[in-house]
């Protein structure tokens, strides 16, 4: 395949999405911190929803369900790292509601708890760079040598529905006041700077 796939460049503009996404939640809260500044709390909370809704319900769904099993037919290569990146969005999800937790009882125990909040948080960014570097360095590439014309319009055709409004995408009706607030609020890369 000479060009490269409309799928492929959705995973990879997602996962873009995904990494700006967690480097302004990094960034606000070490700005908040520095500042000795109240956390906004209700800011945090609609960026782990965002991740939770659109990269592991939808993306990494997606990748479980589409891509990983039509590489597995053409290649055996892969069989190791494919059984790892699925068992990474299995504990994604998990790895989000920990992180949800986490900030529930850091906003109503108290600062005490931030330290949890933030630990998690460092763990699942560690966590997600291997994962999106291993998809990006080892199986985009496979995918692009093994899969044929045909795979690809059918991913194509799947990976095209997603609508990711940090990729360009409008905001759905029902997305709308969730992303404005984070783009008002979150700094950048994401955002325009707290509001």
């Amino acid at each position: 395949m000479t060009t490269t796939p409309l799928s492929i460049r959705v995973i990879r503009d997602e996962h873009q999405a995904l990494r700006a996404m967690l480097d302004s939640l990094r960034l606000m809260l070490r700005r908040q911190r520095d500042q000795d500044s109240t956390p906004r709390f209700d800011v945090i909370r609609a960026m782990l929803f965002y991740i939770d809704e659109f990269p592991e319900r939808l993306h990494h769904r997606k990748e479980s369900e589409l891509l990983f099993p039509l590489i597995r037919q053409h290649s055996d290569t892969a069989a190791d790292i494919l059984d790892r990146l699925d068992r990474d969005h299995r504990a994604g999800e998990r790895a989000i509601r920990d992180l949800e937790r986490a900030l529930l009882a850091w906003e109503m125990i108290g600062e005490s708890r931030r330290i949890d909040f933030e630990t998690a948080l460092d763990r699942y960014l560690d966590f997600y760079a291997a994962h999106m570097r291993l998809e990006e360095e080892v199986v985009l590439p496979l995918a692009q040598q093994v899969l044929g014309e045909a795979d690809w319009r059918t991913l194509d055709a799947a990976f095209a529905e997603n609508r990711d409004p940090l990729t360009g995408h409008p905001p759905s009706h029902e997305y709308e006041q969730l992303f404005s607030r984070i783009v008002r609020t979150a700094p950048a890369p994401i955002g325009l700077g707290e509001a």
